[in-house]
Parts: structure tokens; sequence; C-alpha cells
């Protein structure tokens, strides 16, 4: 992308400030009487996504609002040295193994997540060498290629990311087309041809975030996209955040999950809970009534908080 196109990409930012959306996107009246009021094609994606949306959220190493604990589906691993050239790039990244339940309640090794960091610290180094060059996309592809040798066996590997995190994912999407990918709130830059292994990438947006006006200029990558809007009263900068975006899935999950159940239980006590989306019906505290509730009134969503 050339630096006038960004221009032209920021302008309309800075012409509608922090203009957001009313509307629920989604998930709306035709589903007021199912878990929450999350129609059932929601809540299977979010079951099967909210391991990585809780991975990519953790990517962003020293962050105060990540998640402090994952339970028993995801366990962080050792990952490869980052050089001091690819952080001074911006580029970084965290490992993970996914594991899942069997039948009598034992876990078993699922797969391998690579999870990049999105736009961090330091904006115009993460726009400069992942937006206008393709130096993050290099050492993505070579991070995936050393940390995949690294483990000589048959184990699945998925990569992930929020933001720019989601465009380095997409990019190992394409050439290996083996590998599955989940992107939060992604980037529409990248290089590669957005319709090669489109069927196996997945992408959640919150509605009216920061680079959906992006969208606008740049295609985005073809994928199984779901556009959810939790915060419908929230800028578009803070709709553009991970850690939101996560929280909203995992509790949308926690309907079908009992993982992501035990994830809002054991993160509850923490400085970062795991709380209700503020666009569910019930009060902001309201706890998750767990994988077996079903509503027995309209479970409305509230585009605006009731007045007090």
């Amino acid at each position: 992308m050339t630096l006038r196109n960004l221009s032209l990409a920021l302008l309309p930012l800075a012409l509608t400030g922090c203009v957001t959306y009313p509307d629920i996107s989604q998930s709306r009246s035709p589903c007021r009487m199912e878990p929450g009021g999350w129609c059932a094609f929601v809540r299977d994606a979010a079951v099967e996504a909210w391991p990585y949306a809780v991975a990519a959220t953790n990517a962003y190493t020293g962050d105060d609002d990540l998640f402090g604990e994952l339970g028993d589906t995801l366990l962080p691993l050792e990952r490869l040295e980052i050089g001091e050239e690819a952080a001074d790039k911006g580029f970084g990244y965290e490992l993970f193994a996914q594991y899942e339940r069997g039948e009598n309640g034992e876990r078993a090794l699922e797969a391998r997540i690579l999870s990049f960091r999105g736009t961090d610290f330091n904006a115009f180094t993460d726009i400069f060498y992942g937006t206008l060059r393709t130096d993050q996309i290099d050492l993505a592809l070579a991070t995936f290629e050393a940390e995949r040798a690294r483990f000589d066996d048959s184990v699945p590997w998925i990569v992930t990311g929020h933001s720019l995190g989601g465009a380095l994912a997409t990019e190992v999407s394409i050439k290996y087309p083996e590998v599955r990918a989940y992107m939060f709130n992604t980037s529409p830059f990248y290089r590669g041809d957005g319709m090669t292994n489109d069927v196996r990438r997945t992408v959640f947006n919150e509605r009216g975030e920061l680079l959906r006006r992006f969208a606008r200029y740049e295609t985005s990558p073809a994928a199984e996209a779901f556009t959810i809007n939790c915060g419908p009263r929230k800028s578009t900068f803070t709709k553009h955040k991970i850690r939101p975006l996560a929280d909203c899935i995992v509790w949308i999950a926690a309907y079908g999950s009992k993982d992501a159940a035990a994830v809002i239980e054991a993160n509850a006590d923490s400085a970062m809970p795991v709380r209700k989306p503020m666009v569910e019906c019930g009060p902001e505290d309201k706890p998750h009534p767990g994988p077996k509730y079903r509503e027995s009134a309209p479970c409305v969503h509230q585009a605006r908080r009731d007045p007090d």
C-alpha cells in the first residue's frame, strides 16, 4: 500500500471521529429465545473460535489486559527467541498447545497455535514494517517454518492474530493451505492471493471497529466471516481492541462449551474478569448461566444501555 493510499484511508477516520453503529448485526430478533439471544450459527462459531481469540489476546506479551487463566484448553509453550532486529521491526508472537476433551474427560493434544501480535507499543513501526513494507510478513513466514521444524510430529498447526497479527496469519495460511487460520478485527493489508485457502480461514470482526474503514480501500481476504456488535456504543478505537472482542466470543461460546465457561469462572476474581457483553440482556454484572441454559423469556439485545 502506498503512502498516498494510506493517507486516503485515514481521511474518513479523521472526518468521522468516533461515530459508531447502534444495530446488532448478525444476532437480533430472530434469536431472542435462544441462549443469550445469540443465534445458533454465531454460538457454534464462537465455540470453535474462542481458544484462538484468547491466544490472540495473550500474544500481546506484557500488556495489562491479558487472560490470567487459560483453563485446561490452552497451554503456553516456550517459543524461539525473537532476534533484536525482528523486535525492532515490531514483530512478536506467542506459542500455545491446544488440548481437546475426550469422551472420558481426558485431555489430548489437538493442535499447536502460533499467535501473531498485532500493532503495539510503536504504531508507526508496525505500519512501516507491517503495512508499507513486507518485513513482518517475511518474519512471520520464517518464524512459522522455524517453529514447525522444531516439532517432528503430525500435530496440526493453527495460526491466529488480531489486527496486523491477523494479516500475518493470513499470509501463513495462503502459503501453507493445510494450516487453519483465525483472525480477529483483522487488517485488510496483505500481499498474497486472498482466495487461496479461503475455506480454512475464519474471521470475527466487531461491527464499526477501526480497520473496517480501511476495508473500503483494500479487499479483505476471503474467509468465513462473522460480524458481531458486542459494544455498539463504544468508539471505533475501543471496538478495535482484542480483549473486548475476545471476552464477547468467550461469553457466547460458554453457552455451548464447558471449557469456555471454565475460563470465565477461572478469571472471575481476577483484575480482568470476562464480563457479559453490554449488548446482551440482563444486568451488567450478570453471571454466565452456563452451557445448559435455555431462555424462558425473550433475551432482547440492547443497542443502548437502559437509563438508570
